[in-house]
């Protein structure tokens, strides 16, 4: 493949009024351990709200995304694992060319092969949200990565029906876990059922008194998945001596963490792009997205997706973006090209 020629995108401005705009870029260059894949389908996710934000206040053109799926078209000179023609998925890392555009460069390290039994749009759906689940349950949490390794432990997730909270509950699941997951709509404490929640509260109201009438004086370990600042008294009450709060969403009030202090509880911050922005241990994602895909084949777990969009567009990805960001969604969005 001729690396001078050039692939559409949708790339972030320098345009308050229109910050996404339809480009011809060239192909990303592809390194040593890179693959290139030609992206057959990506996931939005709030981090691609995000990181729009930080692109318009740079005054950066950037192209977004994360989530992806799709056939390797071409490999670095140094890549043992894969070959053209393998249909791979990942989450990629911040600072490179997304998945916003036809084609995209990887480091092998941090993909997997797709599932067979997934279509692309299934499959897109997966890794990111995956990944956070999993680096919080075994990096932060110290949980053993195998089948029943914490059976009879319970864990409480914020949130358990939105993209992380979704994948949580099937993979603490096959952990063995009992899982009390949080909802408040009907479409969401349905959804988290289906999946496979033990118990579920609901954290619109007191839910510190409903989990302790299911039985749970103290919890192990709590996922916050969304709205840490009103939420940390709350799961402060709840988390046992020695036990784990885990949380993705970045703070917007100093929290009164010396509420855990006597419990010698942790507060743990998990963010899936810290092992690559760091380069440190990356490989390990790329092996955690082998452990889904085996998880998927075997029917431990099922995708997260709920909605699809079509069109690499401006319009499509917009689209996307505005759902995602209205705070209320079920699993997964995905958009297929």
């Amino acid at each position: 493949m001729n690396m001078t020629e050039l692939m559409k995108a949708v790339v972030t401005t320098i345009d308050e009024n229109e910050p996404l705009s339809e480009k011809n870029v060239p192909l990303p260059s592809v390194g040593n351990y890179d693959v290139l894949v030609k992206v057959a389908a990506t996931s939005v996710n709030p981090v691609d709200v995000k990181q729009l934000e930080l692109a318009m206040a740079a005054k950066e053109e950037r192209v977004l995304g994360f989530d992806a799926v799709g056939a390797v078209v071409s490999i670095g000179s140094e890549v043992k694992k894969y070959k053209v023609g393998d249909r791979v998925f990942f989450a990629g890392e911040l600072g490179r060319t997304g998945s916003n555009a036809e084609y995209e460069a990887v480091n092998e390290n941090l993909i997997a092969k797709a599932p067979d039994n997934l279509s692309d749009v299934e499959a897109a759906a997966l890794p990111l949200t995956f990944l956070t689940a999993y680096e919080m349950l075994a990096d932060k949490f110290g949980i053993k990565m195998t089948a029943g390794s914490a059976t009879g432990k319970a864990l409480l997730i914020i949130n358990g029906a939105g993209g992380v909270g979704s994948i949580m509950i099937q993979l603490a699941k096959w952990l063995g876990m009992t899982v009390i997951a949080s909802a408040s709509r009907d479409e969401t404490i349905e959804w988290v059922q289906q999946l496979g929640a033990d118990f579920v509260v609901n954290h619109r109201k007191d839910y510190v008194a409903e989990v302790k009438r299911l039985g749970f004086d103290e919890v192990p370990y709590i996922a916050v998945l969304h709205s840490l600042d009103q939420h940390f008294e709350a799961v402060a009450e709840l988390v046992g001596p020695y036990g784990h709060i885990g949380a993705i969403v970045q703070s917007t009030q100093p929290l009164p963490v010396g509420l855990i202090k006597n419990k010698a509880a942790s507060l743990d911050w998990e963010f899936m792009f810290a092992k690559t922005n760091a380069r440190q241990d990356i490989a390990s994602q790329g092996d955690a997205l082998e452990l889904l895909s085996n998880l998927v084949t075997s029917g431990v777990v099922k995708s997260t997706i709920s909605q699809t969009l079509d069109g690499l567009s401006v319009a499509t990805i917009e689209d996307a973006q505005q759902k995602v960001s209205a705070g209320n969604m079920l699993g997964k969005l995905v958009i297929k090209y």
